[in-house]
This record gives C-alpha cells, sequence and structure tokens, in this order.
C-alpha cells in the first residue's frame, strides 16, 4: 500500500514539474507548482515527517509561492511564446527520470530496511515534534501573526500595483 501511494505521489510531482516549464501562461504554472509542494508534503506524510510536511505547506505552498506570485502581478507577465519549447527539455529531463522509476518499481526483490529506530525512540521523536509545536504556537505566535500580515499586505499591494498599471494604460 505504501508503494502505491509513493507511486501516486511521484507519478503527480513528475507530471506537474513538467507542467511548471511547459504551461505558458505563469499563473497556470504557479497553480501547478502549488499541486507540486502538496504532493511532497503529502510524500512527506508518507515517511511519517508530519513535521516536515507541514513545514513544506508553510513555508513553501504559503510564503514561496505567495512570493512567486507576487513578482508575476508585479511584472504583469503575458503569455510569452518565445520559450515554449522548454517542454521538450523537461520531457528530455525526465525521461531518464520515468525509466528509473519504472525500474525501481519493477525490482522489487529488494527488502526494506527495518528501522533502526526503538519505539522509545519513536515516541521520544513525536514527543519533539509535540514540543515543537507548543512552542511556535505558544511563545512564537506574535511573529507568526507578524510575518502572516507582511504577507498579506505585500499581495494586496501587488494587487494595487497590478490594477494601477492596467488602469493607466486602457486610458492613454
Amino acid at each position: 500500500m505504501a508503494q502505491l501511494f509513493f507511486g501516486y505521489f511521484a507519478g503527480v510531482i513528475a507530471l506537474t514539474a513538467v507542467l511548471v516549464v511547459a504551461l505558458r501562461n505563469p499563473v497556470y504554472s504557479a497553480l501547478a507548482l502549488l499541486v507540486l509542494f502538496f504532493h511532497v508534503a503529502g510524500l512527506y506524510v508518507t515517511l511519517h515527517a508530519e513535521f516536515l510536511a507541514a513545514v513544506q505547506l508553510i513555508v513553501y505552498a504559503g510564503a514561496i509561492l505567495v512570493l512567486y506570485l507576487f513578482v508575476v502581478m508585479l511584472l504583469n507577465l503575458k503569455q510569452d511564446d518565445r520559450y515554449h519549447h522548454q517542454w521538450r527539455v523537461a520531457a528530455f529531463v525526465c525521461v531518464p527520470l520515468l525509466l528509473e522509476f519504472l525500474v525501481l518499481l519493477a525490482g522489487n526483490g529488494v527488502a526494506p530496511q527495518p528501522s533502526p529506530l526503538t519505539a522509545e525512540q519513536t515516541a521520544a521523536a513525536s514527543d519533539n515534534t509535540m514540543a515543537i509545536g507548543t512552542t511556535l504556537f505558544t511563545t512564537y505566535l506574535f511573529p507568526f501573526e507578524v510575518a502572516s500580515l507582511i504577507l498579506l499586505v505585500a499581495m494586496i499591494g501587488a494587487i494595487i500595483l497590478a490594477k494601477r498599471d492596467i488602469g493607466e494604460g486602457g486610458q492613454t
């Protein structure tokens, strides 16, 4: 069952990575990147690294993608046909990765390695994650709120700047 989930997440990650490069519209590329970030977080969950999955969603899907969209809106990019041949390069890179993936799926003769962690170490690791979460949402709650407000102001500013440029360009 774990291999099935891994195959699903890996396949969607590879497909959306190609779409990020191949799509002409930069907003659609950013949406494909968002799907990619969510599926990478899903891989972390299958590896029992829930904290890394949460950080993946907060940092990459939240902050980094908002930054990308801010730049796209600030630059006011349109569909660009000059560089649309990038899908060929992406396909050229993905074919060896796909072949390697198929070889790994076919080679089921490799036995999975047992986890080196004992039950006590696993329990301590889950308590450690709970301690980090408690500290982040009690002691450092105010910096998280300030960071979210700064991102909100940046997003609203990008929308206002993009609308102002469109409005001024249409009247001349």
